[in-house]
């Protein structure tokens, strides 16, 4: 955590003003920049992509705008070009404009589909609608003159070379969303200025004034996307430190030509552990037992240090129930590290802040003084009480019943599985165990029969309470089945599953 004022941010800009030009052979991409005369053509039989000029266009062309190339990728029709479509200005960053990536297009090489079988097209399909679904998130951000995956921090300490190189080149990988997407661009410099890097977060900006003096605040956060995933699939760290979920949160204040830049990252506990779906409301954290904690805590660790500087580390975890191994074991090895340039501090958020005692964050906030001097505590409503309630719901559903297809649509998208053509058994076709539809059938036909003989009595009483009993019996036994055996049937991923399991 540190201030730092910004040097110079400007860039190589890639193009902001694109036309597609499709053809039956090929995609012409035109650069309509004042001055510009290139042209990207991709040819959509060998896939080769080279450099031309606007003469070689056929007028025949079906013609269109874009607003960035965000890569292609391979499925299992053959290769597809991923083109945004949409845009909205968010704002500017010192002149610079910013955009959030709004629609995309997904263009298929292939001009007919006759080469795939029946299983071929529908694995194709589901591909497909992984990519969509990825692509429907909100949240993708680009610049064509603004480097977006840098802080100002680091931006501060570049040499004048890295000032020059293209956006795509410079970009910090953690936060290129559509890295993978852009590799065959990123191995040939000529086309760099056709090529847009996304990122994946959320940027805020506002003009505040405070005592008089009007200055820009300005929020961005950027999701990493190495051991990117769903909350419960992807937990801890992988071998290389990489944290699941990290996010880099920079604010930024911009007063009279002056720069600050103040950077919080998070993520998950570094070391290795688990919580898998299981129909629980809160699956059992899993600390390996199998792996040395000590070397991917270490990388990680002198990878932030190396990026960040000085680490102040804030665990807001239960120091109680299932998480109280995870507390412990995170502040054991941190005291293990006896690293100088790393602060542990435990902050038992649920107790501490239970029944709205916001007011207890004083506590944690106390405990960072020397760090950090205050903490933007906002008042708890009742009807955010209901909402937060309504969001469990939702939270678990999604745990248990979609994000084993969120988390494959993920990995296709970053490049975590490659889709092979000729691959003779998808891994999309995983049968399913004779529990999966006969338990729960069982059970809803039991407590719907519990329910009618409540409310058609029998002659008497006691055969009332027979009935009832029996089928309830069943219902709950049904149901004790389901829970004991919940990994059967929450939607767990099907293209990752060994790598996410570390």
């Amino acid at each position: 955590m540190a201030a730092a004022a910004a040097a110079g941010t400007t860039a190589a800009a890639a193009y902001a003003s694109l036309k597609l030009h499709i053809t039956p052979e090929k995609f012409f991409v035109e650069a309509c920049d004042d001055g510009a005369d290139d042209v990207l053509a991709i040819d959509r039989v060998s896939t080769e992509v080279t450099l031309t000029v606007k003469k070689d266009v056929p007028p025949s062309a079906v013609t269109r705008p874009i607003y960035g190339i965000l890569g292609t990728i391979r499925l299992v029709a053959g290769t597809y070009l991923i083109v945004i479509t949409k845009k909205k200005k968010v704002g500017e960053i010192f002149s610079h404009a910013i955009w959030k990536a709004t629609d995309f297009d997904i263009l298929s090489y292939k001009k007919t589909m006759l080469h795939l079988t029946d299983i071929q097209l529908q694995d194709n399909k589901v591909f497909l609608s992984m990519l969509s679904h990825v692509l429907s998130v909100d949240g993708f951000y680009f610049s064509t003159t603004y480097d977006l995956t840098h802080t100002l921090q680091r931006l501060a300490n570049t040499s004048p070379e890295f000032q020059e190189m293209s956006l795509l080149e410079r970009a910090d990988p953690r936060f290129v969303w559509n890295g993978h997407l852009l590799r065959e661009f990123a191995a040939q410099p000529e086309i760099h200025r056709f090529a847009t890097p996304v990122m994946h977060g959320f940027i805020t900006m506002h003009s505040c004034s405070i005592n008089g003096k009007c200055f820009d605040w300005l929020l961005v956060s950027r999701r990493s996307c190495f051991r990117a995933g769903v909350r419960y699939y992807v937990r801890g760290i992988d071998s290389e430190g990489h944290a699941a979920n990290f996010v880099e949160t920079e604010q930024i204040v911009h007063y009279k030509g002056s720069k600050a830049s103040f950077v919080q990252t998070r993520g998950s506990i570094p070391f290795f552990w688990s919580q898998r779906p299981n129909l629980k409301y809160k699956p059992k954290p899993q600390i390996s037992k199998s792996v040395n904690h000590m070397d991917g805590f270490q990388r990680h660790f002198d990878s932030q240090i190396i990026s960040y500087g000085k680490q102040m580390i804030v665990n807001l975890v239960n120091q109680k129930g299932s998480e109280k191994p995870l507390e412990q074991t995170f502040a054991k090895m941190v005291n293990s590290m006896a690293n100088g340039m790393v602060r542990y501090v435990a902050f038992d958020f649920h107790k501490e802040c239970s029944r709205m005692r916001w007011d207890r964050l004083q506590i944690l906030m106390d405990q960072l003084a020397e760090q950090q001097d205050e903490f933007r505590t906002g008042k708890r409503t009742q009807w955010g009480l209901i909402m937060d309630g309504w969001n469990s719901l939702i939270r678990y559903y999604k745990n248990n019943f979609s994000d084993g297809f969120r988390q494959d649509a993920i990995d296709l998208f970053l490049g975590n599985y490659s889709v092979d053509e000729v691959e003779p058994a998808s891994p999309l076709h995983v049968k399913k165990d004779w529990k999966f539809l006969a338990l729960p059938i069982i059970m809803v036909v039991a407590f719907s029969m519990c329910i009618i003989c409540l409310l058609m009595a029998g002659d008497t009483w006691t055969e009332t309470l027979a009935y009832v009993l029996f089928w309830g019996s069943a219902s709950f036994g049904t149901f004790a089945i389901i829970l004991y055996n919940g990994k059967d049937f929450v939607d767990a991923p099907k293209l990752v599953q060994k790598e996410k399991m570390d």
